[in-house]
This record gives structure tokens, C-alpha cells and sequence, in this order.
């Protein structure tokens, strides 16, 4: 191992020896055993989640605001591949949990500051009505709103003192339709609320702003790359948390000039809820049951086994876990690429990952050499109290890229991914490139240069708070429509026979499938 790669191990190895093999040992056993109160984050990628998706967090962005850059933007999601036509119900956040976002100013892996949403449900009928809303809906206050949420946000410091920054404000509803909500950007609006400092809240739903081909996870699309280039996430929905906060409300003692780096996650908590339903086995006690830092590391990085129990611990627990550990050093996608592809693996052991996801990048950290967001910057963080701990961390002294690069600190944009996450940031591609080595060699990989072929989001984002897309309306299936709708459209008013017509049908979906792949 060449000098330039020996601190990063070290911080990692020595890590590990804290609490000794006898312990490590015990403390994955316990996990094994106890896997109920864990579920996971991002999009269904562990096995228990898929009973609790209102505790499913989906993603997680921090990013200097483009349009305010004294100030940070939190966003974090949950209930994946919300279908905006879910009727009659809907998507609601769970009354019955807590919503987090922390921070870690320190280093210590442990929240500095924890924002902590609660929800509250009100019906107005219940009786004698079925529907979510009763007309057309034109505030949040419009009796027509049969189904309402507030919600209070709180914010704990690490003494545990607590306030209360809102109480019942209103949660911006499901888009359930144009008949329904004629202007929905007006409710969108008064859902944003101030908070004292100049702080800004939102709660609601949104348009998922992740992008990806997911058929990623069919063994690479099957080792056929003419397969990519399918948004997977169009025209789904997300229920949303966001935050405005001034850099100096973030930083270690409200100083953000010599103190820039925050590290950033979100958790969900159930009174000690069974994750196979949302609302069964509640044995008192808050237990964590979901956890997003950076993205992907849970689907791409943590082994099948331990990924319920990886989604229970804290980010300072994180270096005990050694499996996890090992598998962030010596990663199996690459192995898969190298398999399905011929690309070849990266030496291991992979201290360059470590930095990215365990310690931040910084000159002293590893082989990675910039300063960019490790707590170490941090000219009061205390060094011997800094451990190896997955967050997604942001360097607040970064300016916002006048011209964002999807590919963020890849191509020389140090606003984006890794340091931190923006909604235009394309996490696949920049991970498909890390775990090949192009952080650590400043080089792409050629062969795996256009990724997914998915390099932006399917609706335009804001240009100010919360800055998500508002939701989509039309059923998925019809998301894309554009000039299929068009041809089914004329195919219904067409004198052709029904047989005949249903054939048309068949053969045009299908072009019109194999065109968008051909020239996504």
C-alpha cells in the first residue's frame, strides 16, 4: 500500500479495534437476532420496508441554496413510487412516527441538531363522505378539504434542549387531481411557512425528484447497455420534509467561516413498531426503523444480510459494524461489473471509498487529494472525537455552480455529489464512476461513460423554496404520454375494426418503447 493510501485505512482499522472482535461479534449477533425494529431507506431496497412504506425514506439532499447562499436546503422523502392517481385514500405521512433530519457538526457521528416533524390527522366527514376532497379545493383552509394533516417541528440540540419552531402548521395535500386542485401551486405556496432567523418549512408532496433506470438491478440490464435509458421514477410521487436554514444555525458554534462542514442524515422512528405493518406490535420506546445518508449505499455497498440491522444503528456505531466496513474496502459491485462487463475491478483496499462515505474528503484522509468536506476541516471539530461514520456530508463555504454539472465533483463542480446532494445531481452515474476508481484517478471510465443514460429529472425544478417539482397527476402509465398518448388517442377514433385496433395499439406502444431507447 503506497503512503498516500495508509491515513484512511488507519482512521478505518483503528476504528474497528474499539470495541474488539469478542464485541463486534455479540453486537452483529444481537442484530441478527432482533431485525423488527429495522427496516430501510431510499427505494425499497431492504428486505423489511416494503410493509411500512410511510417509514420508508427515500432520499436525502443538503445543498447551499441557489437563491439564498447564506442559507442550506434539507430535503428528505419518503412512501416511494407514490402513484398520483392512489385513490381514494391517498398518501398521508404517518401519524404514528417521527420524521428526523440530523446534523453532525462535530464529527462524532452523532446529531448536533435533530428537526423532528410529527403529523396530525383531521377528517372533517367521516360519516357520510368517501372522498379525500369535496369540490375544488382553492386554500388549505377550504372546507372542501375533507382530509387534512399539521403537523409541529421541533429542533433538539446535543444537551437534549428542545423547542418547538412550528405548531399545526399544514401540510400541502395529495394532488389529487385538476377538477380537484385547479391551482395547485397556490396550495404549494401557503404550505411554506417562516420560522424565526429567516428559516423557511415545508411539508407535502411532491414529484420524486430521484432519476434512474432502476433495471440497473436486473443484473446491469442483462449485459445489453442498449436496454438503458428508462426513467424508472417518472411520473411518481414522494410525501416531502424541507428546510431553509442560515449556515450559521448549522455550524459548529454558529460559525460557518471556520467551521463549514455539516454531515446530514434522516431517520424515521416508530414506538417500537413491527415493520411489517404500520400500525401492529407496538411494545412502547422509539426505535428506529429507517436511516438515508448518502444514496445508494444501503442498495449497492451493504450485503443483503446486514441491511435491516445497517438501517437500526446510528452513523457512530457504524465502524463497529466490520462487514460493512469490509464491503466499503472491498466493494462487490466492481466484481459484478467486472463479471457482466470486462471492466476491471479497482484494487482493493478501496480507501478512496472510505473517504467518501465514512470519513469526508480531505488531504489527510486518503488518497482523494482536495479538502472539500471532511469534519477535520472544521477548525473547532476536535480530531481524537472524529470517527468514520456514513453521512452525506456538505462543505457550506462552497459556493452554488452558476452552471451545476449533473456529475458534480466528477467534473470539477465542487457544489455537488459527494459534497452533499442537489435535486439535479445524477447519483447513479457519479457512484457507477466512484466504484470504479474515477474519484481517486480524476479520470471517467470510458466504457461506462453514459451510465444509465438517465441524466435528468422528468420535471423542471423550482427556482426557489422548496424547489421540488409539483406533484404529477397522470397515471404513470401515461406519464411519458407525449406522442404515445397522441396515437392512442387516434387509435380509439379510428373506424378500425376492435381487433384490428388493439393490434395497432400493441405495435405502436412497442415502437414507441424500443425508439425512446434507441435515441434516450
Amino acid at each position: 500500500m503506497s503512503p498516500s493510501k495508509r491515513p484512511a485505512r488507519r482512521v478505518v482499522d483503528q476504528a474497528l479495534l474499539v470495541l474488539g472482535s469478542g464485541a463486534l461479534a455479540a453486537g452483529l449477533a444481537g442484530l441478527a437476532l432482533a431485525p423488527t425494529p429495522s427496516a430501510a431507506s431510499s427505494h425499497r431496497e431492504a428486505p423489511l420496508i416494503a410493509g411500512d412504506p410511510r417509514a420508508d425514506n427515500t432520499d436525502v439532499y443538503a445543498f447551499t441554496s441557489p437563491d439564498r447562499g447564506d442559507s442550506v436546503t434539507l430535503v428528505a422523502n419518503w412512501i416511494p413510487f407514490e402513484e398520483p392517481n392512489g385513490g381514494p385514500n391517498f398518501y398521508a405521512f404517518a401519524d404514528d412516527a417521527r420524521y428526523h433530519i440530523k446534523i453532525d457538526n462535530t464529527g462524532d457521528g452523532r446529531p448536533d441538531l435533530t428537526y423532528t416533524w410529527t403529523f396530525r390527522n383531521q377528517v372533517r366527514d367521516a360519516g357520510s363522505q368517501f372522498l379525500y376532497n369535496t369540490g375544488p379545493v382553492t386554500s388549505l383552509s377550504d372546507p372542501d378539504l375533507n382530509f387534512r394533516q399539521t403537523y409541529d417541528l421541533k429542533v433538539t440540540d446535543s444537551r437534549h434542549r428542545t423547542r418547538t419552531l412550528l405548531r399545526d402548521a399544514p401540510v400541502a395535500p395529495s394532488r389529487t387531481g385538476k377538477a380537484s386542485m385547479p391551482d395547485y401551486g397556490a396550495l404549494r405556496t401557503q404550505a411554506v411557512r417562516s420560522l424565526n432567523g429567516g428559516a423557511k418549512a415545508f411539508a407535502g408532496q411532491a414529484d420524486d425528484p430521484f432519476f434512474a433506470d432502476l433495471r440497473v438491478f436486473d443484473l446491469l440490464y442483462g449485459g445489453n447497455l442498449s436496454e438503458r435509458g428508462q426513467d424508472t421514477l417518472a411520473g411518481y410521487n414522494v410525501n416531502t420534509v424541507a428546510l431553509q436554514i442560515p449556515k450559521k444555525a448549522l455550524a459548529l458554534r454558529g460559525n460557518a467561516s471556520r467551521n463549514p462542514v455539516v454531515g446530514v442524515w434522516s431517520t424515521t422512528e416508530r414506538r417500537g413498531a413491527q415493520v411489517s405493518d404500520s400500525r401492529s406490535g407496538h411494545h412502547g420506546g422509539w426505535r428506529q426503523v429507517s436511516r438515508l445518508g448518502n444514496p445508494l449505499v444501503n442498495e449497492v455497498v451493504v450485503p443483503l444480510k446486514y441491511k435491516d440491522a445497517f438501517n437500526s444503528l446510528a452513523p457512530h456505531q457504524d465502524r463497529t459494524v466490520k462487514p460493512v466496513v469490509d464491503k466499503v474496502l472491498d466493494p462487490i459491485l466492481p466484481k459484478l461489473i467486472q463479471k457482466v462487463y470486462g471492466v476491471p475491478a479497482p484494487a482493493t483496499p478501496r480507501n478512496d471509498l472510505a473517504e467518501i462515505y465514512l470519513t469526508g474528503i480531505c488531504k489527510a484522509c486518503g488518497p482523494i487529494k482536495a479538502d472539500l468536506n471532511a469534519h477535520r476541516l472544521n477548525k473547532d471539530a476536535v480530531p481524537r472525537r472524529i470517527v468514520p461514520a456514513e453521512e452525506l456530508r456538505l462543505n457550506m463555504a462552497v459556493a452554488p455552480a452558476a452552471q451545476p454539472n449533473r456529475l458534480g465533483v466528477l467534473a470539477g463542480d465542487l457544489a455537488g455529489f459527494p459534497n452533499g446532494r442537489r435535486l439535479g445531481d445524477d447519483v447513479v452515474d457519479v457512484s457507477l464512476q466512484a466504484v470504479e476508481g474515477a474519484a481517486q484517478s480524476g479520470k471517467l471510465v470510458p466504457a461506462l461513460a453514459d451510465g444509465d443514460k438517465v441524466d435528468a429529472n422528468d420535471a423542471a425544478f423550482g427556482s426557489s423554496f422548496p424547489y421540488l417539482a409539483l406533484p404529477n397527476t397522470k397515471s404513470v402509465n401515461q406519464a411519458a404520454a407525449g406522442a404515445q398518448g397522441a396515437q392512442r388517442s387516434s387509435l380509439k377514433t379510428s373506424q378500425a375494426t376492435a381487433a384490428g385496433a388493439a393490434g395497432v395499439l400493441l405495435l405502436g406502444a412497442g415502437g414507441y418503447r424500443i425508439r425512446r431507447r434507441r435515441t434516450a
